[in-house]
This record gives C-alpha cells, structure tokens and sequence, in this order.
C-alpha cells in the first residue's frame, strides 16, 4: 500500500467515527431530552443509529444523561404521544427465515404495551419512513395513530395456470376470498424515482391503539398519493399533502415543485381541498387550529423560494411571503424560505413560530410572529456557523449546530419574551466532540463575488473558502454543489474535512441559481446552465488564487451531478487552468438524459423551456439541451478524469459517464471508471468509503 492511500484511509477512518444528529426531542417542560444520533460503522456496512437522553434543571443546564447510547438502528419511526405517557415504534427485523418484517410498537414508561406483526396483518404494503411521505402521527386523545404505507396490491395470475378448483369461497376465516386478476401481473407499475424506488401508491393508515385495529382510509381519489398526514386538533379528521400521479409520476425526492394539495378528509373517507393549484408541504397546526404550510408555484425549477401560508378555518393569508431578493427583518436581511420543512413542533407557547432555513452560505434559524409577521434571526452567533432547530416546547427551542471545522452539537435556548428574541442564548447540552486538530484549525473564510461589468439581471453569488494551515502554497480543489437548485452551508462535511486533512484547500461555489439567495438568483439560471454557472466557477477560481497562498499549477475539481455538470464543463472550456477531475454520476448529456431520467422536466426547464410530453418532438429543444452539455467540450479535456457512477441512478442514468468516458479514452485523456451498487447519491457505506478514498487518492496523485 502506497503512503499516500495509507494516509487517506486513516483519515477516513478517523472521521468516520465522529457521529451526526438525525433528530431531538424535548420532554418534560423542557427538561429532558431525547435525541437520536447515527455514526458509521465501517465493519458492520451500515450506519449505527442510537439515542442519547440530557436531563436539564431550571437554568438548562445539563444535570445527567444516559450512562450509554441505546441502539435503535431498527427503528424506522417513532412518536412520543401528547401527554409524554405513550411512544410509538414503527420497527423493521429480519425473522429467522432473512424475511423483513415490520411491526407497530407502543411503548408505556415502563413497558411494551402493543405489539402489532403489520407484515402478517397484512391490509397494507410497506410503512413509509423517507422525507416525502413519512409521518407517524397521534390523535390529541392519545387513542389512535396514524401513518402513511404501500397500498395492497391486487392479486393477478396467469390467463393459463392449472390449479385446484377450491369452491369455497371464503378463506376459512369467513372473509369472503379476493379473486386474482387474470393478465395483469406483467403490468408496469411507475414508482416516484430515485430514493423512492418500489414506492407506487400510497395510503393512509390508522391504527386504534386499545383494539389494535388497523384500518386503512378510503375516500380520496385513486390518482393521489397522500404523505405528511397528521390529525386534526379535535381528533375527528386528518390533513396532509396529496401528489397527483397522472398522467404520470416525477421524481419527488429534492423536488419541491410537484403539483399537490393540502386535503382534509375524515375517518370515514369525506374530503375536502384546503389548498390546490401550488406545490406545497409540511403542514403543522397550532395550539388553536390554524393550519401553516410552505407554498410556492408548481412546476419550474426543481426547488425555489417558498412562502408560509396560514388557514384559520375560512380564510387563508401569507404570514411570509416569497423573497426576490432579500428583506430587512429587525436584525438583519432575510433571503426568503428555501427548506423543505419545518419542525414536526414549531410553536412556542404563545404562538410565535420557530422555522430552519438556508440563507446564502449557513443555515439560519427564525422565530415569525404570525399576526406583525415580524421575523427575527435567534440563530446562535457565538460563531460563523449553522443552527437548524429539531423541536419548539413552550419557550425552549432545541436545535443542532455545527461549522466547517466543527462536528455537530447540541444546544437549548428559552425563547425570550416578543420583541426581545434576538438576546436569545444558546446553551450547548451534548458533550464536546472534536474534529481532527488540522481540520479544527482550518481557515474559513465567506466570498462574496460579483461580475462587475456584465449586464445580467442578477450578477451576485458566494462561495466557501476552507482550508488548513500551512507555510506552503496548497493545491486547490474546485467544488460546485448539486441541484442546481440547493446550496453549500458553512456546516460539518466529512468530505470537506477528509480534503483539510490531505492538505487541500477547498472552495464550495455558491453560483448564481443556488438556494437561500432570493427567487431571482433561482430563476436566473435558467436558459443559462453551462454559462452563469460555468462563469461563476471560473471566477470563483481565478479571485480564490489571486487572495489565498494557492499554487495555480494545482487546482482540481470535484463535484457530483449538477456539480458533475459544471465540473466537466470547467475542465473542457478551461482546459490550462484544471489538472485533475473527479465526478460522481454527471449530467453530461441533457439532450439524452431528457429520455430516461426520472425528472425529464429538469431538462426542458433548466435549457429554458416548458416542460411538455404531448405533441411533436422539438429539435429546436433537444438542440439547446445538447447545446449547454458539457459534451459539447469533451473533446478539449486534459484533465485526467475520474468517474464514480451508481448503477442505480434513476436520476442521472450511469450511461451518462460511460458515453463521457469513452469520448474521453477515445481523446487519449487518462480515465477511470467506478461503478457502484448503489443510486444517485452514493451514500450507501461501501460507496461513500471507496468513492472518497479512491477520488482523494486520484486528486493527490495527479496534483502532486
């Protein structure tokens, strides 16, 4: 083993052992917390989940905690009940035959009450635990739950099969028997996309708690998928979002922009449309009633700017509405709402609410007063970092903080009295976890750059500059997000530290077209991708070598999807400035990728067109998609080049690489190709562990 592998692969192992937060919950008034951690467990494959309990006394201080952390790995959800009393498990095994099954637990203080085997009930598919749809949600009276699964699949058989005649048409229960559908078991069924594989039709699900009854709710149209549906105040109906599923689905993971509808319906199937016409999300109710939701228009770009909206029964009204640019709050500017939710708990006591969102370069957290709909930022300023709030109780907020050089942390505040939020003071409750000394260190520094003479609506954007102390001039690595549409926040980054620790400084771009900047930095981009974002990277580039002690004959690139994009962008239209590239699943063909990937509408939007399927192919389109690929350039490309496919990429298909790598081989330009068993995100243990080793292993070679 060379030393160069040696060292990558001790520093991945020493920062796979710092853990992340996945969530918290604050318990009795505020004094207790319960909060659910994951860190990676290199021999076991798969990440290890466990939860960690702070006791608190009345100035929040931390007075005792959990001797050690309890593995919950094999929980798929869970939900205390409104009075703390009850706790409610959705949990996933393996039985001794390797079959996966699924079981709906309630836990009392001092044992297990119910246990339900959902598997063997058998009137629904599987419970959904992802960000869309997933929710496990109590009734106010603590006598049933409720949560989101796989509608039950109608039977089907083959036209010709011989088999017993039974004439018995019940199935020894009384049960009258369902008869199989002849022919259909070949019929294609389309899931919601990458992430979401296997994940056709949903329903809702309640199950009454004493009688373990479990029942599934019929009523809405058989074309909507429900998700994030919660009970209503009085208990006597349920609210949440529906997707439409005709004339056919989209990707939904990351997309923000899928036509929906906030629904109510009763438990025994009457519905009613609180709000259409939008994409919208997270819907939560406060103590009196009122309904809060995040809104934006549907279609377009994938993710944009959202507004709150507020439904008291009869009227709906905008409590923050979409940001162009930015607005003065009492405390500073406000780039306008860009999460995909909010808190499961986001009111405190008197009604004020506390919300998460990106703002250009960190996560910043704000409590909204919903009748002044005044906004100020409480996120916690004792250092440039993140702070994105897990759970509002009374007046204490609990939220996770972390930075560039600092691993993920827990803090509590009381929420001080309206007008007065902004002396708000943060109080760290988890025991300190340290990050590599030379990452701990490390310089972090906002940019804040602009194209001075150009005559583009919006000329403004960002970037991240991070890298660790040294007396010699380091190599950089350019590093362009995904999305486009998302963003770079100044929070803790296993791959940003594993490039501190080799000695690398990084620079994670902001270009025009991110998230947390305002709608008009969003809806610039469009028509203009492999142009706005290609320039911004290149300017980014050339000021980061002109401030920092950078060597210039050592810059590399790295960047995965959209990031892929511009990556091999750079290294085509710039091919004397980039000496090394790695990228994971790009998008190098817009024009081909229109025809296979799960979100077709990325295409046709970001190239600056409507989205439509119906009618004649346009040249003209597929023209301008192939037109702003960065296959246009490959032919130009020095830069050896490392590619990191999954082949179960729904979002980029891998094909995407293997085309860009064969042109690239064919150029004479030397190239690698990793494929992996895994989707778009490469996230899986095993693909993380050697896309990282191999990608950093291939940058420190080609840029010593």
């Amino acid at each position: 083993m060379s030393s160069q592998l040696e060292t990558i692969i001790n520093a991945y192992k020493t920062l796979a052992k710092i853990p992340s937060v996945l969530s918290g919950r604050l318990t009795n008034n505020g004094h207790r917390v319960t909060s659910k951690w994951q860190v990676r467990n290199l021999d076991k494959g798969k990440p290890t989940k466990y939860n960690i309990e702070y006791y608190l006394d009345d100035n929040l201080k931390v007075i005792g905690q959990s001797s050690f952390g309890s593995d919950v790995s094999n929980e798929l959800l869970s939900s205390i009940s409104p009075s703390e009393s009850y706790r409610a498990v959705i949990r996933e095994e393996k039985d001794k035959k390797d079959v996966k099954k699924q079981y709906l637990e309630v836990w009392s203080k001092s044992t297990l009450t119910h246990s339900i085997d959902l598997t063997a009930v058998d009137v629904h598919g599987d419970v959904y635990a992802d960000s869309e749809f997933g929710c496990l949600n109590w009734s106010s009276d603590e006598s049933a739950i409720v949560y989101i699964a796989e509608r039950k699949l109608a039977k089907s058989e083959p036209y010709i099969q011989r088999k017993n005649e039974d004439k018995s048409k019940t199935d020894g229960s009384g049960e009258a028997k369902e008869t199989p559908k002849k022919g259909e078991e070949f019929i294609y069924r389309q899931d919601w996309g990458e992430q979401l594989v296997g994940k056709y039709l949903s329903s809702i699900v309640v199950c009454e708690v004493d009688t373990e009854k479990i029942t599934v709710i019929e009523g809405l149209p058989q074309s909507w998928c429900p998700g994030q549906v919660r009970f209503t105040p009085d208990g006597k109906s349920l609210v949440g979002v529906a997707w439409e599923t005709e004339p056919r689905r989209l990707g939904l993971i990351f997309c923000t922009n899928r036509p929906s509808v906030i629904f109510k319906i009763t438990l025994d199937g009457s519905y009613s449309i609180i709000s259409e016409g939008h994409s919208v999300r997270s819907p939560k109710f406060n103590r009196n009633g009122d309904l809060y939701w995040l809104q934006r228009t549907s279609g377009g770009p994938h993710h944009a700017c959202h507004e709150l909206k507020r439904y008291n029964g009869s009227q709906t009204t905008t409590v923050i509405p979409i940001v162009d640019t930015d607005m003065i709050i009492s405390n500073g500017m406000f780039h306008g709402l860009f999460c995909l939710s909010m808190p499961s708990r986001c009111f405190a006591s008197d009604g004020r609410i506390v919300i998460t969102t990106p703002q250009k370069n960190e996560i910043r957290s704000y409590v909204v007063e919903p009748e002044s709909k005044i906004i100020v930022d409480i996120s916690n300023r004792s250092r440039a970092c993140s702070t994105s709030v897990l759970d509002v109780l009374g007046s204490y907020v609990l939220a996770v903080c972390s930075d560039l050089n600092t691993p993920a942390q827990l803090y509590i505040a009381k929420l001080p009295e309206s007008g007065r939020e902004a002396e708000i003071q943060w109080i760290r409750i988890s025991d300190p976890i340290e990050a590599p000394t030379s990452v701990a260190t490390s310089k972090v520094e906002y940019l804040q750059l602009e194209h001075k003479d150009s005559k583009d609506d919006v000329k403004s954007f960002t970037a991240i500059y991070f890298a660790p102390v040294s007396d010699k001039k380091l190599p950089l690595i350019v590093w362009p997000h995904g999305g486009p549409h998302s963003g770079f926040v100044n929070a803790f980054s296993i791959e940003a530290a594993l490039h501190s620790m080799l000695g690398f400084a990084s620079l994670q771009i902001n270009y025009r077209g991110s998230s947390g900047a305002g709608q008009a930095s969003i809806l610039c981009l469009l028509k203009n991708p492999g142009d706005f974002d290609v320039k911004d990277c290149k300017l980014a580039t050339d000021v980061a070598l002109t401030r920092y002690p950078l060597d210039p004959n050592r810059v590399g690139l790295t960047g995965g999807s959209h990031g892929g994009f511009l990556v091999t962008h750079l290294s085509g239209q710039y091919p004397d400035t980039y000496r090394a590239v790695v990228t994971r699943n790009p998008v190098i063909d817009v024009a081909s990728m229109f025809n296979s990937t799960d979100i077709a509408d990325w295409c046709a939007v970001e190239a600056g067109f409507e989205f439509k399927e119906s009618g004649a192919v346009s040249e003209v389109e597929l023209l301008a998609m192939r037109r702003c690929s960065p296959l246009v350039h490959v032919h130009k490309v020095k830069a050896p080049t490392a590619l990191m496919l999954g082949s179960g990429d729904k979002r980029v298909p891998h094909y995407q690489g293997l085309e860009y790598a064969r042109r690239l081989k064919a150029n004479g330009v030397e190239t690698r190709i990793y494929m992996y068993d895994d989707n778009h995100s490469l996230s899986s243990p095993a693909a993380e562990m050697d896309n990282l080793i191999n990608g950093n292993l291939w940058l420190l070679t080609h840029l010593s």
